[in-house]
């Protein structure tokens, strides 16, 4: 019987052999909280952006998309709230100057705490229970108080001075530039509210403690939609997008009982809700996904730090007002590694264990994979090339192997999570006239095959 979800060590593991994710600058020890995807990761995370480009951007008629700059002029940041309020509870290690989020040294003793939690309060609570925190690096029990540490990225970029007396910052999260980009599309698309923008993009955090593999990286990429709607019809359009953001995730395949909603018990002071998708990732349930309703509180920011009106202007009612927003935003890590989880299967076949990745085929990195029956028989080569050339120009994305022997290469291809195999043996060359110019064609779940003409190839794995 199959048995699904690996340990964190064995998807590292998998994901580091079979090049779908390296440690960044891996030959001078590594760079923490940041990774470098190889050439099947590459592959795996463009199907990833691009479903959820197709499910949020082109099935739909009301979301546009947009891909705003890195670097922003910082007054954005200042209006914002970041420069000031976007930080994590910093504590440090007397002893070894270790330094860690306090709030999750507290969660991981199961207590609950909260980075939005001021100074304070969240020192309360850490004397409170210091008796039963130990440092993670040495084990001590001797540390500083927590203060509040900003995790914004500063750049010298735009300052000749060297003083960083005006820092520019990478940006923390992709939504600031959907926000200063508001006016932009609704005067040059003109749309009607309701109306969303879409962005793909990276963001950058000083994280205190990076950890969980692509969990919580210092850059990681975000795909994020702000959508623009009538103050009074923000929740109802809420409850809509929390619905669509869940059936998209269904639809990568995820199982159910693996996924749930978790409602934000603190919210910041101008949003009206907030909930989680939560993923059951190998170390427990946590955030994958967020969908917020934010108010006006983006856009009245804007409109007061660069002194430039954020409204719309309903033409039909003859009125002007500040929109609402609610939005979705997810982190491409977080879900390349939660659908890796989710894949993850161990079974038997022909008597042998074997790893496989039951991924959903659009989401494969690799959609068909071709073998020649030998390597050494050029005809069988010249013929199994034939057949490759043609399957990837219609997939893109298809692999031609003629390494190990046939049952080395299905193992291989199983474990990249390759839907179908094609092999290319004598009988494809006519030695039984009756099965000429057919091939096998061979299941990744089930490992069935079945022999299939080279013509009708293309709509059976279609």
């Amino acid at each position: 019987m199959a048995e699904t979800g690996g340990t964190m060590e064995s998807i590292i593991a998998l994901a580091k052999r079979r090049g779908f994710v390296y440690p960044s600058s891996e030959i001078y020890g590594g760079f923490a909280g940041v990774y470098d995807f190889g050439p099947l990761g590459v592959e795996f995370e463009k199907n990833i952006k691009d479903d959820w480009w197709k499910t949020t951007v082109y099935e739909r008629e009301d979301i546009f998309g947009l891909d705003s700059a890195i670097f922003m002029n910082p007054k954005i940041w200042e209006a914002s709230g970041h420069t000031k309020g976007f930080s994590d509870p910093l504590v440090e290690c007397k002893e070894c100057n270790t330094r860690s989020r306090a709030d999750k040294m507290l969660e991981d003793i199961g207590v609950v705490a909260d980075e939005k939690m001021d100074e304070e309060e969240i020192n309360r609570i850490f004397s409170e229970h210091r008796a039963k925190l130990k440092c993670p690096a040495c084990g001590k029990q001797s540390f500083t108080s927590v203060r509040k540490f900003n995790l914004l990225v500063k750049s010298n970029l735009g300052d000749f001075t060297n003083n960083n007396s005006a820092p520019a910052y990478l940006r923390g999260e992709t939504c600031q530039g959907i926000y200063v980009n508001f006016k932009n599309v609704l005067d040059s698309q003109h749309p009607k509210l309701p109306f969303g923008i879409a962005q793909i993009g990276k963001a950058f955090r000083n994280e205190i403690s990076p950890r969980q593999f692509l969990f919580r990286g210092r850059e990681f990429e975000q795909m994020e939609m702000q959508y623009f709607v009538r103050p009074e019809e923000e929740m109802a359009e809420y409850e809509r997008l929390r619905a669509h953001r869940m059936n998209a995730i269904l639809g990568l395949g995820i199982k159910p009982e693996n996924l749930r909603w978790k409602k934000h018990e603190k919210l910041v002071f101008y949003a009206k809700e907030a909930y989680d998708i939560e993923y059951k990732y190998p170390w427990g349930f946590d955030e994958m996904e967020g969908v917020h309703a934010r108010g006006d509180y983006d856009l009245t920011q804007h409109a007061k730090g660069s002194g430039k009106a954020l409204e719309y202007f309903d033409d039909e009612k003859n009125e002007r007002f500040v929109p609402h927003i609610i939005e979705s935003s997810g982190g491409v890590g977080r879900l390349f590694l939660a659908l890796l989880c989710d894949a993850y299967t161990e079974d038997e076949m022909g008597g042998e264990k074997r790893v496989f990745l039951k991924l959903k085929p659009e989401l494969a990195p690799v959609r068909v994979a071709v073998f020649p029956l030998l390597k050494n028989r050029p005809e069988l080569v010249s013929k199994a090339r034939e057949v490759y050339v043609g399957i990837k120009k219609q997939f893109g994305n298809a692999m031609f192997d003629d390494n190990g022997n046939i049952g080395k290469r299905y193992r291989r291809q199983d474990e990249i999570g390759t839907p179908h195999c094609v092999t290319v043996d004598f009988d494809t060359l006519g030695e039984k006239p009756e099965l000429k110019d057919t091939v096998t064609l061979r299941d990744r779940d089930t490992g069935k095959q079945e022999r299939i003409a080279i013509a009708d190839l293309l709509s059976k794995i279609g």
